[in-house]
């Protein structure tokens, strides 16, 4: 039986109720739960202070590394080998002693006898031309023997001729160009002759002729040179037939450009 004014809770020896809470309990701090958020705190201060290092370094880097300019880039490693120079006077491409040269185009070709037989570029042709009616006012018959020649004719007049012949490489090429090398590809060559003296076509006895003098004498004013003289550097024999048209551009820069030929000395 409860008495009135009773509360159910036990007092103290001062009147005061009893907490149900014990007293270790109630003062003891909850270190269970700090001990588990202490290595959390940790860990996040720790990446935290990680990533705002990085985020510095990286705009001090910027900032202190120089700008890479156009000249400043390494250039690309090629894989592609070097060509080494090669043996030949001057390092130009040559065989046996003949320079390399292009075939000319079949559209620039125009012919320069009555039969369309024999064939050379346009302006070489309009200049021989010409060089032939001014020889003939002076009494001189100049003859083509041959001009344009294609790369499949040079290499049969290179390889069979010369096995008839029965001669090597090297002794065809004091003769005759190897395919590829002649300068009659380019159409601007033209082997000539005398028409007074026909046995002399292809012979080192056309210097003889009045046709190689009266060349000599006026084929420069029409823009021909003579190709092979006496002890010419590329060692080549003596041609006195065969003449090369250097009266324009193009002619010009495809028999000289890779020469490194030096102006002719003139007594003043």
């Amino acid at each position: 039986m409860n008495k009135a004014g009773y509360s159910g809770k036990p007092k103290n020896s001062l009147g005061e109720p009893i907490d149900d809470i014990p007293a270790a309990l109630r003062d003891t701090p909850d270190v269970t739960r700090k001990t588990k958020l202490q290595p959390i705190v940790l860990l996040l201060g720790g990446v935290t202070i990680f990533v705002l290092l990085a985020i510095i370094s990286g705009f001090l880097f910027s900032l202190t590394t120089p700008k890479k300019t156009v000249e400043s880039q390494p250039s690309p490693v090629s894989s592609v080998p070097i060509p080494t120079p090669t043996n030949s006077p001057n390092n130009i491409d040559s065989v046996l002693g003949h320079l390399a040269y292009p075939e000319a185009p079949v559209s620039e070709l125009v012919p320069i006898t009555a039969d369309g037989r024999i064939r050379m570029r346009k302006n070489a042709a309009a200049r021989y031309q010409a060089m032939v009616q001014a020889a003939r006012s002076a009494g001189v018959i100049l003859v083509p023997i041959s001009g344009f020649r294609a790369v499949k004719e040079q290499e049969q007049l290179f390889f069979t001729i010369g096995a008839q012949r029965n001669q090597t490489p090297a002794q065809r090429a004091a003769l005759s160009a190897p395919p590829g090398h002649s300068e009659h590809h380019t159409g601007y060559a033209v082997d000539i002759g005398d028409g007074a003296a026909p046995a002399t076509n292809l012979q080192v006895t056309f210097e003889n002729t009045r046709a190689f003098q009266w060349l000599k004498a006026n084929a420069a004013r029409f823009g021909f040179e003579l190709s092979f003289g006496q002890d010419n550097q590329q060692g080549v024999s003596y041609e006195p037939w065969h003449w090369r048209f250097v009266g324009d551009r193009d002619s010009l820069e495809t028999f000289y450009k890779a020469r490194n030929i030096k102006p002719a000395k003139i007594a003043q």
